[in-house]
C-alpha cells in the first residue's frame, strides 16, 4: 500500500490497476499459507466515524449541560453532581469497580464510603461506564441491562423504567438517560428521610423532576441562560425537567467524542497510524480472536446483550421479588430466562482509559478484561475476590461478596455463557491489549469541567 490507503480501500490508486491485481496476487499467496481460521480481511473494517455519525447538538444548551452535569443542586442533598461519578479527570467514569454515589466523598481511588450520618447504605450496584459517542446516530438502547431503549411503547419515544411517565419533548436518548440518575436513592437522590427529593422517588418518579425544577428555576444564572437558548422560557414557570435534560443530553452528546485514535486514523487511509504490535492486534480482533462478533461496525458494538460469566459482588439488580443478592442482568428488564447474566455489549473508543472493565469493573486490568472474555468460565473460576478494587468499608465487607461465594450461583453463571472459548498465546494477547490501547483519542472533552457552578456549591 502507498501509506495512504487501508485494505479494503475501493478508491482509485494512481499507479494503475496493473500494480493492484498485483498486489492482490500476493496477498492470495500470502492468505494461502496461513491457518484457515478466521483470517483477518481488510473487508471486515468499519468505515471511520465522522460528524455526520452523530446527532445534531445547540451549543446553547450543551454550555447550560455543562454547569448542571457538575452541580450538585441537581442532587436530593446537594452534595453529589452528574461529574462525579463521570469526570473529565477520570476520562468520563469514576475509576471505581462499583461507584460510591450519595453520601460518598473525594474522587476516584480517593473516594470514601463517606462518615458520620452521610455514610452510603450500599454501593451503586454497577460499574459507571465512560461517556464516549454516546450522542451518535446509531445508539438504541442504554445501561448495562438496556433498560432504557428507543422504542415508543408508551407514546414518548422510549421504553425505559418511568413508563408512560417519563416526559415527551426529549431531545433523544440521552436527554432521557439524564433523568434516571437523580432519581436514585443509591446515585443522587439519597434515603427518603434525608430529603424531598428521595422521598417522592418512592412514591412515583415523575415527582422527582418537579422538586429538581423548583431549584433551578430559583438561580437567576440558570433562568438567564435557558432564556437565550430557548425563546419559549420566558419566566420561571415555563422551564421545565425537559429543558434540564434536553441541556444534559446535548452536553454529553457534544462533550466526549472520539473518532481522532490511532485505529481511527487507520481507518481514514494513514497506515503508519498502528504500531506493528498493534496492527496485529486489529487483524487478531477482526479474526482469530473473533472480538467483533460482537463488538461490531463503526461503534465497535453490537448494542446486543450478552453472558460472559463475570462474577457476582456488591449490591447487584435483580428482579422486583428475587431473594438473591446478585446481578441477572437484561432478565430483570425483560423477564425472559434467556437473558440471564446478559449484559449489553459496551463501546471501546478511549476503552483503555475507562477501566475498571466489566459491568461490575470486576477486572482492574485490561489484560485480565481480555483474558476473561477469550475463556469466560475458565476465568470465572481462577477469578478471587483480591481482583477486584473497592472503596475500603467494614460494613460492607462482609456482603460484598455472598453471591460470589454461593456455588449454586456460580454454576448459573457458568452455564449461560454465550462466547466459546478462543484459544491465543500470551503474545497474541498482548497484541490484542496494544490494538484496544490504540483505540485511545486525544479529546478528552470538548468543554472542561467548570470551576464554578451558578448554585455557589463546590465543584468536584
Amino acid at each position: 500500500m502507498d501509506g495512504k490507503r487501508r485494505p479494503g480501500w475501493s478508491g482509485e490508486d494512481p499507479r494503475g490497476s496493473g500494480f493492484r491485481r498485483a498486489l492482490i496476487a500476493a496477498a492470495v499467496v500470502v492468505m494461502a499459507t496461513l491457518p484457515a481460521v478466521e483470517a483477518f480481511s481488510g473487508q471486515d473494517l468499519p468505515p471511520p466515524l465522522t460528524e455526520a455519525d452523530f446527532h445534531e447538538f445547540d451549543p446553547r444548551l450543551a454550555q447550560i449541560g455543562r454547569l448542571l452535569f457538575y452541580d450538585p443542586v441537581l442532587s436530593g442533598n446537594r452534595n453529589i453532581s452528574c461529574g462525579t461519578c463521570h469526570h473529565h479527570d477520570l476520562a468520563s467514569g469514576d475509576g471505581l469497580a462499583l461507584g460510591v454515589g450519595e453520601g460518598g466523598e473525594g474522587l476516584g481511588s480517593k473516594r470514601t464510603t463517606g462518615r458520620g450520618a452521610d455514610l452510603i447504605e450500599k454501593r451503586v450496584p454497577r460499574n459507571a461506564p465512560g461517556l464516549f459517542n454516546l450522542g451518535a446516530r446509531e445508539i438504541r438502547v442504554l445501561f448495562h441491562d438496556g433498560r432504557l431503549s428507543i422504542e415508543d411503547i408508551f407514546g414518548n419515544g422510549f421504553n425505559s423504567p418511568a413508563e408512560e411517565y417519563l416526559p415527551k419533548g426529549l431531545k433523544g436518548i440521552l436527554a432521557a438517560q439524564a433523568l434516571f440518575p437523580l432519581a436514585s436513592e443509591t446515585e443522587m437522590a439519597g434515603n427518603p428521610e434525608e430529603n424531598k427529593i428521595a422521598g417522592a422517588a418512592y412514591d412515583r418518579i415523575d415527582y422527582v423532576w418537579p422538586l429538581l425544577v423548583e431549584r433551578v428555576r430559583a438561580i437567576p444564572a440558570y433562568l438567564d441562560m435557558f432564556r437565550g437558548a430557548d425563546p419559549l422560557v420566558e419566566t420561571a414557570g415555563d422551564l421545565t425537567i425537559v429543558h434540564i435534560a434536553n441541556a444534559l443530553g446535548d452536553f454529553i452528546n457534544s462533550e466526549w467524542r472520539s473518532m481522532d485514535s490511532g485505529f481511527d486514523r487507520y481507518l481514514a487511509g494513514d497506515a503508519a497510524a498502528l504500531s506493528g504490535k498493534a496492527r496485529a492486534g486489529m487483524e487478531l480482533f477482526y479474526g482469530k480472536a473473533k472480538c467483533a462478533t460482537c463488538h461490531s461496525g463503526p461503534l465497535m458494538t453490537d448494542q446486543d446483550f450478552h453472558a460472559l460469566a463475570l462474577p457476582h459482588f456488591g449490591p447487584g439488580r435483580t428482579r422486583r421479588f428475587d431473594p438473591y443478592v446478585r446481578d441477572v442482568g437484561r432478565m430483570a428488564e425483560s423477564d425472559r430466562l434467556e437473558d440471564a447474566y446478559r449484559f449489553r455489549t459496551p463501546m471501546l473508543r478511549n476503552v483503555a482509559l475507562t477501566g475498571p472493565w466489566g459491568h461490575n469493573g470486576a477486572y482492574a486490568t485490561l489484560e485480565g478484561i481480555v483474558r476473561h472474555h477469550l475463556d469466560p468460565v475458565s476465568a470465572l473460576d481462577v477469578w478471587t475476590p483480591e481482583m477486584v478494587e473497592l472503596p475500603v468499608d467494614d460494613r460492607l465487607a462482609g456482603v460484598d461478596f455472598i453471591a460470589f461465594e454461593d456455588h449454586r450461583e456460580r454454576e448459573r453463571l457458568r452455564s449461560r455463557v454465550d462466547i466459546e472459548p478462543v484459544g491465543l498465546a500470551d503474545r497474541e494477547i498482548l497484541q490484542l491489549v496494544a490494538f484496544l490501547e490504540a483505540l485511545t483519542g486525544e479529546a478528552k472533552g470538548r468543554l472542561g469541567r467548570p470551576a464554578s457552578v451558578p448554585s455557589g456549591l463546590p465543584v468536584d
